[in-house]
């Protein structure tokens, strides 16, 4: 299915999904319910089904615009919360097969051989609201942060992923991020990776807006700053 031409239901005038994001995410729940049946679900195509305390946050094709254009920056994100922790958070990226997880305390990846070499790659989520100014556009044309790291657009949460394992130094994005299909699974992989990772005041995940994750606190606190500025 990557890269055919798919059937699209239009969420908006630039975003949809395809029958590829609906398939996945029936089969990923159709193993839930066998495997966990007293268990929530809530995914981004078929909405939520109520269980107990447990629930699994579920974005099937997170980045469908590249994936239906033929582009391979898409990713699974999966992610059990109980209560309020996230214990169990699996991030796949199908056409490298690389598999990202955690159980809540370590990370690991399936699928990379030689570690990621040092970098100063940033990317940054430029994918915003289109009624007011956000950081992500401002912050990637920011001469400052140009003189420092080397930003690079990326939309998906496959970002984070990249950070928990070191492929990027650093991700930046806009929105307010709890319980979201799009962000849980990838801020669960970075915490139990070690990563530096707060909001955009430099408190923790989901007391304000946005997400900073960086490798080291250095790098962390330059972009701190560096949204300040366009706040």
């Amino acid at each position: 299915m990557f890269g055919t031409d798919l059937a699209r239901e239009h969420k908006s005038a630039t975003d949809f999904a395809t029958a590829a994001d609906s398939a996945a995410e029936q089969a990923i729940l159709d193993v839930i319910q066998r495997a966990r049946p007293d268990d929530g679900f809530e995914g981004e195509e078929l909405g939520a089904v109520a269980g107990g305390r447990r629930t699994w946050l579920v974005d099937p094709l997170c980045g469908t615009v590249n994936f239906a254009a033929g582009s391979p920056s898409f990713c699974v994100n999966v992610a059990l919360v109980d209560g309020d922790v996230t214990t169990t958070a699996v991030v796949a990226h199908p056409p490298t097969g690389e598999t990202y997880w955690s159980d809540g305390d370590r990370f690991g990846v399936i699928g990379i051989g030689t570690p990621p070499a040092p970098n100063r790659l940033v990317n940054i989520n430029a994918d915003g609201p289109l009624d007011r100014d956000f950081v992500g556009a401002q912050l990637a044309a920011d001469p400052a942060l140009r003189a420092t790291f080397n930003p690079r657009v990326e939309s998906t949460t496959l970002a984070l992923a990249w950070v928990a394992a070191g492929r990027r130094l650093a991700y930046v994005t806009d929105g307010r991020c709890e319980r979201s299909v799009h962000f849980t699974a990838g801020i669960a992989l970075c915490r139990a990776a070690g990563v530096v990772i707060t909001d955009f005041d430099g408190a923790p995940v989901h007391t304000g807006p946005g997400v900073i994750a960086a490798r080291d606190a250095e790098s962390h606190a330059t972009l701190l700053e560096l949204v300040a500025n366009h706040r």
